[in-house]
């Protein structure tokens, strides 16, 4: 597993204790996503390195060699979209060429994994698919002209949610398109190699241990640092952006439901919680619960943040057998308790 120390794979890891005889995780533990060292379940190997660093594969292949049967999850990637733009190469390195890296070493190994599952994410998207008078368009990405003049949406259009069969990708940002390349690169080598691929294009993911710290992967826990300090809530745009939050809960579990679901060849699925809800609602109900002020609108904006995003998981459910069960009202509440719990329930002031 890439990226195994992390968020989403820590709780995966937490998960599947008792499923494989081994498991290897290479990581880079990088300050900017593990403020704190992580905690791993026991018999978990970690190997401390960089993903596009070929040196650091060493120490897997030999793992990769030993291998009678061989499951692959590849979560490593530099994330981030307004950072993508000032920072382009940091992220090409770690999720397009770490990607390469990944079938290098599969290739050195002389391995041929039962399934590949890649994390990848709905930034492929980009602004997606909007309907016009009921005929499907692709506006592609707002200008600064057009986001200079407050003109958040498309005129006379209606976002439409995202998926695979239906929706095609077009990234407006270096970070989606760098996980579009992670998901042509790994088709390529797995439909050459015959090894069945899953890829999980995963929408906002929230919860319990994800970087109190780091606003590029996850903008609650940053609302909540906010509020309980009785700040108002900036809210970018006018406020009413259109997000899919998802608990890591409901994607481990698309996860796992993708490792243990044979698959042939090449298979794209989209994880979210199926509705999306606005940033001023999420914000509203942190600031709440904080007793904090009222969000405000601030009417700033990001290049390559897109207006609207939420997952059509229909065929998701269908094909994997799986249903998102938290939803995002009781995922809100214990992530308040959580950041509570480890900075301290009694809120400093302002």
């Amino acid at each position: 597993m890439t990226g195994g120390a992390g968020f989403i794979g820590t709780e995966l890891l937490r998960q599947t204790t008792g499923a494989y005889d081994r498991v290897v995780v290479l990581d880079s533990l990088l300050p900017q996503v593990h403020a704190q060292p992580p905690v791993l379940p026991d018999g978990v190997e970690l190997v401390v390195g960089d993903v596009a660093d070929a040196s650091a594969w060493a120490a897997v292949v030999e793992a990769l060699r030993d291998a009678d049967a061989l499951d692959v999850v590849h979560l490593a990637a530099e994330t981030g979209t307004g950072q993508s733009l000032a920072e382009p190469s940091r992220h090409a390195l770690a999720n397009v060429v770490g990607t390469t890296r990944l079938t290098e070493a599969l290739d050195a190994a002389g391995a041929r994994p039962d399934r590949i599952v890649l994390a990848s994410s709905r930034a492929v998207y980009g602004e997606g698919a909007w309907s016009f008078d009921g005929e499907l368009r692709y506006p592609g990405q707002r200008g600064v002209e057009q986001l200079s003049a407050s003109q958040w949406d498309f005129p006379g259009a209606e976002p439409v949610a995202m998926r695979a069969d239906l929706v095609h990708p077009d990234p407006v940002s270096v970070y989606g398109a760098t996980k579009l390349a992670q998901e042509h690169l790994l088709a390529a080598w797995c439909v050459a190699h015959g090894v069945p691929l899953t890829v999980l294009r995963l929408q906002n993911v929230y919860g319990v241990g994800q970087s109190l710290t780091n606003s590029y992967t996850g903008i609650l826990p940053l609302f909540c640092r906010m509020a309980r300090t009785g700040a108002a809530i900036p809210l970018y745009e006018d406020g009413l952006v259109r997000r899919d939050f998802v608990h890591v809960t409901n994607v481990v579990a698309a996860m796992r439901a993708a490792l243990a679901t044979t698959v042939g060849g090449v298979e794209t699925l989209d994880v979210g919680s199926g509705e999306f809800a606005t940033v001023e609602h999420v914000a509203s109900v942190i600031a709440a619960a904080y007793g904090s002020p009222a969000p405000e609108v601030s009417g700033d904006f990001r290049h390559g943040d897109v207006r609207h995003a939420w997952a059509d998981t229909s065929r998701t459910e269908e094909v994997l057998g799986w249903t998102p069960v938290v939803p995002l009202d009781a995922g809100l509440r214990e992530l308040v308790a959580w950041v509570d719990d480890v900075l301290g329930a009694q809120a400093p002031t302002a």
